[in-house]
């Protein structure tokens, strides 16, 4: 939401501070400021408006309403102070089909209007908002729409016939393959015509049933104001959220009108919109209102929440008493009636936001300063009861880590199995998991391409999580744990069986029992929820094993290439030295070196290397990898070091 710094000054007068404070205030107590400019002549603030607030605040009255909050002022001038008193008439009818899509749909007629050129004023500040000036008649209706946050539309009323002596306008849902032409867009001379599948919110001439405008989206080209305009109707209404949005999208016309009814403002607020518009429009264009249409099928009420000074405080961390409790409430312009130590709060009407004690402990905590809360250490209380599954379920981890296993997660869904979600996120993804043993195959297939990156001459995983199975009257959840090892990568060798093997007996060492494993192809489970339920209760953590510190390092994004490389060095020339000589030769790219083979013949030694290289911003070619190896051949050659 952009907002033009001298704009403000018209609610707060000199209690308005500079840009730059306005812009801390903003910061520190309520939105985030993406940014300041000199536009126009003006200076504009980029509020980011919450989703929460965007219902009252994404109009230059809500954020200049924010800044009287917090500064704890009275406003100067607030159009929405009280309620406005109109002249009803009888020129204009409304019929709504249905009042949840429409629950307010008010109408003015205003006479004798002069259409033209806006004033320098109004043209400025809408140019601040980066908005193109059209004429005083389109030009005030955003503008009364940056300045209260209701959206509103004009139409030429003599371009209307009437029904029995009054304009008729109409409120119902699109028939299928029905179109409407809506005004062009961003300066475009060519109106759009959409065709609409049904789901639609239409305004319609009553007389003719035409459409002439898409509900809370976008207003049509039928009965545009235009220069011989001398009478207007001026529509302000309150249109359902979901469904604007939804149709917004649907046809990509996502513009400011759509996205302030999208974020429902107060159904209390179109009144107001025809008060400001009709002053504004008298002022500039001149003419007289002849009355306002107000049918106002359903209405809404803040409720009133209980707020305790208990929960307050605990939530917040704070020792405030009840009476600054409702002192730092009422800045927000609800209403509070005291008890000993608890409140009623109910918020103001542009306020949809504050519906639970929460919501007016936020506002507590905000005022009064987040930077004013200290934060305080708790106290270290001794841990009366131990988790026996956290328990066991550590010293299993803290086994494997140690034989050189690593920890996954995998996802829960399947695309086949036994038991079937309702509503599944993905069709890939409609099963319940009913064993581990699937996803740690899968880890180990994928995972095994990196091992010459991470140095390893196999992959070693385990999980320890949820299955589901179905019993005879209900689902249950079972904790599992499964472990597998890759030396081929996704075949399966006599390595994978003895590594598999040594792991399981040293489990069973560890839990001081024996596991009833089920095997295959690498991988091992068992239902652990079964073998934590015979072990004997922890009486202590202090036997666990303590884990080295863990240190991050970022992983490159792309691919490693490997290359090995064996030689033929006089005997007493160490591994070492070869390695040495190598990884100088090769450069900032060479990821790792390792030894994989050595042995000794006739007083000479053969070491074979595998030597990984890997880039952080993009992906090594052969090319580059085969001139950095001719360098690494080059340094063997010059040691007379014989490259086999």
């Amino acid at each position: 939401m952009k907002v033009v710094h001298n704009w403000l000054k018209e609610y707060l007068g000199e209690q308005l501070p500079d840009a730059k404070t306005v812009e801390d205030l903003l910061n520190l107590h309520a939105f985030e400021i993406d940014g300041v400019e000199e536009k126009a002549g003006e200076t504009v603030i980029d509020v980011d408006v919450l989703p929460n607030r965007s219902s009252d605040c994404l109009c230059h009255r809500g954020i200049a309403r924010e800044l009287a909050t917090i500064l704890d002022v009275q406003m100067e001038y607030d159009p929405l102070a009280s309620v406005p008193q109109f002249s009803g008439t009888d020129a204009i009818k409304v019929s709504v089909a249905d009042s949840s899509a429409c629950p307010r749909f008010t109408a003015s007629l205003i006479t004798g209007i002069q259409v033209g050129e806006s004033p320098s004023w109004l043209q400025s500040r809408l140019q601040a908002l980066g908005q193109r000036p059209i004429n005083n008649i389109v030009d005030a209706t955003n503008y009364v729409m940056y300045a209260i946050g209701q959206p509103l539309h004009a139409y030429d009323a003599d371009l209307f016939p009437k029904v029995d002596g009054a304009w008729q306008f109409d409120v119902r849902y699109a028939q299928p393959g029905e179109t409407v032409s809506l005004l062009a867009e961003g300066g475009k001379e060519e109106d759009r015509i959409v065709e609409l599948t049904g789901t639609e919110l239409l305004i319609v001439d009553g007389s003719s049933d035409t459409p002439i405008g898409l509900a809370g989206v976008k207003g049509g080209r039928y009965a545009g104001v235009h220069a011989a305009t001398k009478n207007i109707i001026i529509e302000a209404a309150h249109f359902h959220p979901t469904l604007t949005r939804k149709t917004a999208r649907r046809l990509g016309i996502v513009i400011d009108a759509s996205k302030r009814f999208e974020n429902e403002p107060s159904r209390e607020l179109p009144p107001f919109g025809q008060q400001e518009i009709i002053k504004l429009i008298t002022d500039i264009a001149g003419g007289k209102c002849e009355g306002v249409l107000d049918e106002y099928l359903e209405s809404t009420t803040n409720p009133q929440v209980t707020v305790t000074q208990k929960k307050t405080n605990a939530l917040l961390g704070l020792q405030l008493t009840i009476q600054d409790i409702a002192q730092l409430i009422q800045r927000t312009g609800s209403s509070v009636e005291l008890s000993a130590d608890s409140l009623v709060a109910q918020g103001p009407f542009e306020r949809s936001d504050l519906h639970i004690e929460e919501d007016f402990i936020e506002e507590v905590g905000r005022l009064y300063g987040l930077d004013k809360i200290t934060s305080v250490v708790p106290d270290a209380t001794q841990i009366a009861t131990i988790n026996t599954r956290q328990y066991y379920t550590e010293k299993i981890r803290q086994c494997l880590f140690t034989l050189g296993f690593s920890e996954v997660v995998t996802t829960s869904f399947h695309k086949k199995g036994k038991i079937q979600l309702q509503n599944a996120l993905a069709s890939d993804k409609s099963y319940m998991r009913s064993n581990l043993s699937k996803n740690l195959h899968a880890a180990l297939d994928v995972n095994f391409s990196h091992t010459d990156m991470l140095g390893l001459r196999d992959v070693r995983v385990f999980e320890i999580g949820t299955v589901f199975a179905k019993s005879d009257t209900a689902i249950t959840e079972h904790l599992s744990l499964a472990l597998g090892v890759r030396t081929k990568g996704n075949g399966f060798t006599a390595p994978d069986e003895r590594i598999l093997v040594g792991a399981c007996d040293a489990l069973e060492e560890t839990l001081s029992t024996s596991l009833a494993w089920e095997k295959e192809k690498g991988v091992a489970e068992l239902n652990l929820s079964t073998v934590i339920d015979s072990m004997p209760a922890p009486t202590k953590y202090d036997d666990l094993p303590v884990q080295d510190p863990v240190v991050f390092k970022a992983v490159s994004l792309y691919p490693a290439i490997s290359r090995d490389i064996a030689l033929w060095v006089p005997a007493g020339v160490s591994a070492l030295e070869v390695a040495n000589q190598l990884n100088a030769s090769a450069g900032d790219l060479r990821l790792r070196t390792d030894l994989f083979d050595e042995f000794t013949k006739e007083e000479k030694t053969s070491y074979a290397f595998r030597m990984v290289f890997q880039a952080s911003d993009r992906t090594l070619t052969d090319e580059e990898v085969a001139q950095i190896m001719e360098d690494v051949y080059q340094t063997a050659r010059t040691k007379n070091w014989e490259v086999r």
